[in-house]
């Protein structure tokens, strides 16, 4: 089946079959590698992206679901070919080690700001919640998210 959807300010136009997840698509097809392939289960966050403004993990939506929809990757978070404020802040504050979970981090934190723009602690940790880091121990992402909204 043919979709058409618009990834990152771009309109995409692809063939599909039925059963596939956004997220084979965005990688394997439209070649937007940000979103990681983890669980395939909507339990890590690696494959988060936003669906018309919403936080979805794109493991768990079918590609024939975004036809006609807006999409945006970590990809399409940067602006202007530079890194928006929540993927500088990661880099400056540390909060990438071997980076597989960042891309789904940095999207989940955007929408995070977008909705609170000076979030708490406490509120960062369930905004975040759903994305699972093996490698940072969390602090130094509190810390990019903090440094982010400050910006």
């Amino acid at each position: 089946m043919k979709i058409s959807f618009t990834a990152n300010g771009e309109r995409a136009e692809t063939d599909v079959w039925e059963g596939e997840s956004l997220l084979t698509t965005l990688r394997d097809r439209l070649g937007l590698p940000g979103s990681k392939n983890a669980c395939e289960q909507g339990e890590c966050g690696s494959c988060s992206v936003l669906l018309d403004g919403a936080l979805v993990c794109s493991c768990l939506v079918l590609a024939a679901q975004a036809d006609g929809h807006e999409v945006v990757t970590v990809e399409g978070l940067a602006e202007n070919g530079e890194p928006n404020r929540v993927q500088a802040a990661f880099a400056e504050a540390g909060a990438v080690q071997c980076g597989f979970c960042t891309p789904g981090l940095v999207v989940a934190t955007d929408d995070l700001l977008r909705r609170i723009p000076d979030p708490s602690d406490d509120e960062i940790r369930e905004a975040l919640s759903g994305n699972l880091c093996r490698c940072t121990g969390y602090q130094k992402i509190l810390d990019a998210v903090h440094l982010a909204a400050e910006r």
